[in-house]
């Protein structure tokens, strides 16, 4: 039996979407950003850092980096994490195990409208601090729901996929609530009380990749480490994601879903964009995060302190 068409179109969005103090020398150029490896697979997650769960596959412990002045970010303390909506009885119970005292959702309305809200355990409620996704959730919508290979064709290939997740990133820098919203989970993450934290997006990818990269590269992570934490999303969500696209080819939505490959995945051009960005408006990512998020060096101790031992 195909499945219905909002079942696979709910799977594509759950697969498709995302998003995303430093050491005095651990500012990477864009430069740096432009040689790394492209698209290199990561290797698998250590079985202490991946959070096993059904409804979720990009689930993780941000804990075990290591920093260059020799330091390690604690376990247990920050998670990053796909949408928690589809988790099953069983997730929730091991979500709880986590400790969790605060959980940031990066998603839009419109993606909570459709896809549903978090399943939390009992006392942990959710704070919404959306980042705009530029329309990319009702772009692929419109482009599946054609069922036109040449529509689709017209609309996601020759690189125009590609093109709407690099265009994506930039907005992290330019647009000024998503600069807030940043802002304001930096603030949440310097607060002890709100620790352990998990913030997400609907892949945990894009959105939830670029804060991770921040927040690692403001620890002191090498850049080499934070782009290997940030491409691991690949590694996690292979699977789901072929599977998705099996099932849309087997339902006769798409005739090439592949096409929809750019959109699945995480790409080190995608991140290059959203930090080019960043270094012609602000020069640096301290400057971008002290000017532009407001996480001055108060903010940044209490950080460091809180997750590096």
């Amino acid at each position: 039996m195909y499945p219905s068409r909002r079942r696979v179109t709910t799977l594509l969005f759950g697969s498709a979407l995302a998003l995303g103090g430093l050491a005095a020398t651990g500012c990477e150029t864009s430069a740096d950003a432009a040689t790394a490896p492209r698209n290199r697979r990561s290797t698998p997650p250590p079985p202490d850092r991946r959070v096993p769960l059904h409804g979720a596959v990009n689930c993780r412990d941000l804990g075990g980096y290591r920093t260059e002045d020799g330091r390690q970010l604690r376990y247990g303390r920050l998670f990053r994490s796909d949408s928690l909506a589809k988790l099953t009885p069983e997730d929730v119970t091991a979500v709880g195990r986590l400790g969790l005292h605060t959980a940031l959702d990066m998603r839009v309305p419109s993606e909570v409208s459709f896809d549903g809200a978090d399943r939390l355990p009992s006392g942990l409620t959710v704070t919404s601090l959306p980042i705009d996704d530029t329309g990319l959730f009702a772009a692929m919508q419109a482009a599946i729901a054609t069922k036109d290979p040449v529509a689709q064709q017209r609309l996601l290939g020759d690189g125009k996929a590609a093109a709407l997740m690099s265009g994506m990133y930039p907005t992290f820098v330019t647009n000024a609530a998503n600069r807030a919203a940043f802002g304001t989970m930096f603030a949440r993450i310097a607060d002890g009380d709100r620790v352990p934290l998990l913030f997400h997006c609907t892949s945990g990818k894009d959105r939830t990749g670029w804060l991770s990269y921040l927040l690692l590269r403001l620890l002191g992570v090498p850049h080499a480490t934070a782009l290997e934490d940030y491409l691991l999303s690949n590694t996690l969500r292979r699977e789901a994601d072929a599977a998705v696209r099996a099932q849309l080819k087997q339902a006769g939505m798409m005739q090439d879903p592949d096409l929809l490959i750019p959109l699945q995945e995480v790409r080190t051009a995608y991140l290059s964009s959203g930090l080019d960005r960043l270094h012609r408006d602000y020069g640096s990512i301290p400057r971008y995060l002290a000017t532009g998020l407001g996480v001055d060096a108060k903010t940044t101790a209490r950080i460091r302190a809180l997750l590096l031992r």
